[in-house]
């Protein structure tokens, strides 16, 4: 019943407001989930990578989508439509566990942005989401493995709500400390460990 769709960077996957209900999750590229003002102007409010997944109206049929999808990257996008993933949990209640553990886990991370977002300085905000952005694309558990995400510092300071020039001092001053390595459309986290153990002498 799963559908393979492929979308070129640029190209909308839904719109905010829709009300499609489908599961989609990542199979290739990376997908950004924004809201669009009435003026037009786009708020990203996260990048998700392959493996990810997204499509939460697909637990609650009859509500409209509360964010749009775009490509952010060329994507390829499985996509299981609500009415047959809600068929498959009937079938298979073995599967609940995971799916309550999945939403959890979304949830727990939407709560720890507010906090860092609440309490914590403009470096500490920057490098705990950029930590985050590394978790979600693949690595898990935070490591010494090199991560690369294709975002600018523009991309940064719109999904935290920041200007370019604040944004700006602070990777200028990762980078300086060797924490990550800036390139065209790229930035890589050269060790998230080292990353996290900088982060937590700011708290």
């Amino acid at each position: 019943m799963a559908r393979v769709k492929h979308f070129v960077a640029g190209k909308p996957i839904y719109a905010k407001g829709s009300m499609q209900a489908t599961l989609c999750v990542i199979a290739d590229g990376t997908v950004r989930i924004s809201s669009v003002n009435a003026a037009g102007r786009e708020a990203m409010l996260i990048i998700f990578g392959a493996g990810a997944w997204f499509g939460d109206t697909v637990f609650s049929p009859g509500t409209p989508r509360v964010y749009g999808a775009t490509a952010h990257e060329d994507a390829t996008i499985i996509e299981l439509p609500g009415e047959g993933f809600r068929q498959l949990l009937a079938r298979f209640p073995q599967a609940y566990p995971v799916v309550m553990d999945l939403i959890s886990r979304r949830l727990w991370s939407a709560m720890s942005i507010i906090e860092d977002d609440a309490l914590r300085g403009i470096e500490a905000r920057i490098g705990r989401r950029l930590l985050f952005l590394a978790q979600i694309q693949g690595i898990g558990e935070v490591s010494a493995e090199p991560v690369t995400f294709y975002l600018t510092r523009e991309h940064i300071a719109n999904m935290m709500g920041m200007t370019r020039q604040g944004v700006h001092k602070v990777i200028k001053r990762f980078e300086e400390i060797g924490l990550l390595r800036l390139e065209y459309g790229r930035v890589t986290l050269t060790d998230p460990g080292a990353l996290l153990t900088h982060l937590k002498t700011l708290d």
